[in-house]
């Protein structure tokens, strides 16, 4: 009988390993030009499924893993255009505008285009980044944990004051719409609370992003993310991670888009992780489905570890970068198979496997990054990186040379045993690296104990 069962389990592994050889090959158009698009390039043309791999607009890095074709992410007629003339199968959605201006629904609309199978959801699940006010509701209303919370628009300012007035300080003020990552204001003082209220309603500091200002309640903690794929059904999780918003040492000055980012977060133990799947990742899947909520994509779920017990601070529909330069790297699965089982609501069961080691990720900004900065500047060293990874952000290819095109530039990422080793090896790295004004942040980890006590 052992025989026998044991001949049956060697046929079906034989017929998974056939069947996984004989699928077809996929084309893939992967939006977006961002580090964040770079690892996802880098991990995706790994893929024994891969066959042609193509980036709109891509950048400087991402020409080394793939086509990058000269199509901004929001020009949908041109990347439908891109998607029949490349008999592309694949579309992955990297940045939130396409997503919140309803990229699936044009592709999906078009006979030529709608068997394409699209990772991001469409617009009614992108309102979960796209407005603020609409993702508060959203966790009210399926009892997710979060921070109390008032919404105001401009005709509500002297009401917004009055709110303010209810809260303890630090004050945290959000715009409703997407604003870059840029549009979340926390201060200490309420005068100046007042004055922001004003600028963002009244003067349009964030455009039409701030034309409603959600306020919340200021929740005293340490930040972490975690990332979930779904196909609307069920969900794989993703390694999870901890981004530097801050342009400052000691988390200090204005907000970025990240100034680095580390996996897996030392305080998020089996425990913790269990009660964020508890009490946030399937109230959230469930909640989209009991909303009829199509989704089918990337959930990114910005939380707070306030002592032990996890609150959310935002969702975003995709992934987060600097993150997602550090969690590709710990994905030892095919992320192509499970995008593509994805895409086609055949996500199933199946786990992700990922690495045991560390990763830091060390982002290199442009001088004057958050605020005014040039570009064009020739980054030398790159070629020296030979331990570590380099993830493209704002670059771009000037013949022979590659020069900054962007705020934030390049990403130093790297392994490790401990994250302390990572974190080491990746700012040995970074001394290699030259562009004229360059800037990093050489504290990362600095909040985390295990780093400090190593």
């Amino acid at each position: 009988m052992e025989k026998f069962a044991g001949r049956i389990e060697l046929e079906v592994l034989t017929f998974a390993r056939f069947v996984k050889k004989t699928m077809k090959k996929l084309n893939v158009l992967l939006l977006g030009g961002g580090g964040r698009e770079h690892a996802i390039a880098w991990k995706l043309a790994q893929s024994e499924q891969m066959n042609n791999l193509y980036i709109a607009p891509g950048n400087g890095g991402t020409s080394q893993v793939g086509t990058n074709v000269n199509i901004g992410e929001t020009n949908f007629p041109e990347i439908k255009r891109a998607i029949i003339d490349n008999n592309v199968d694949l579309l992955v959605v990297g940045p939130e505008a396409p997503l919140v201006k309803g990229i699936r629904e044009y592709i999906e609309s078009d006979i030529e285009t709608e068997n394409v199978r699209i990772i991001g959801p469409g617009r009614a699940g992108a309102q979960l980044e796209g407005s603020k006010s609409f993702s508060k509701a959203f966790m009210a209303k399926h009892g997710i944990p979060t921070a109390k919370y008032g919404v105001f628009s401009a005709g509500q300012l002297e009401g917004a004051k009055e709110f303010l007035h209810k809260m303890n300080p630090p004050f945290v003020l959000k715009a409703d719409g997407l604003a870059g990552g840029k549009g979340v204001l926390i201060i200490d003082n309420l005068k100046e609370a007042h004055l922001a209220l004003e600028e963002m309603l009244v003067k349009s500091k964030f455009g039409t992003a701030s034309e409603t200002v959600v306020i919340e309640e200021f929740l005293d903690g340490i930040e972490l993310s975690v990332f979930v794929l779904t196909d609307g059904k069920t969900y794989v999780n993703l390694p999870s991670a901890k981004d530097y918003k801050r342009i400052g040492e000691g988390d200090i000055g204005l907000n970025t888009g990240g100034m680095g980012s580390l996996s897996p977060v030392p305080f998020a133990d089996d425990e913790f992780l269990r009660k964020v799947e508890e009490r946030i990742t399937k109230p959230t899947i469930s909640g989209l489905k009991a909303d009829d909520i199509p989704y089918n994509g990337f959930v990114f779920i910005g939380l707070m570890n306030v002592n032990g017990d996890p609150f959310v601070i935002e969702y975003n529909v995709r992934l987060g970068d600097p993150e997602t330069e550090s969690i590709m790297p710990r994905i030892k699965s095919d992320l192509l198979e499970f995008l593509w089982k994805c895409g086609g609501e055949e996500l199933g069961n199946d786990e992700l496997e990922v690495y045991t080691q560390s990763v830091a990720s060390v982002m290199m900004v442009s001088g004057g990054y958050p605020e005014s900065y040039e570009k064009g500047k020739t980054i030398l060293g790159l070629d020296q990186v030979q331990h570590s990874l380099v993830f493209h952000a704002g670059t771009k290819n000037d013949g022979s040379r590659v020069s900054t095109n962007g705020g934030r530039v390049v990403t130093i990422t790297s392994f490790g045993e401990t994250l302390k080793q990572a974190l080491a090896a990746s700012y040995s790295e970074v001394n290699k690296v030259y562009y004229e004004n360059m800037y990093y942040r050489k504290d990362l980890g600095f909040d985390l104990e295990p780093i400090k006590q190593e």
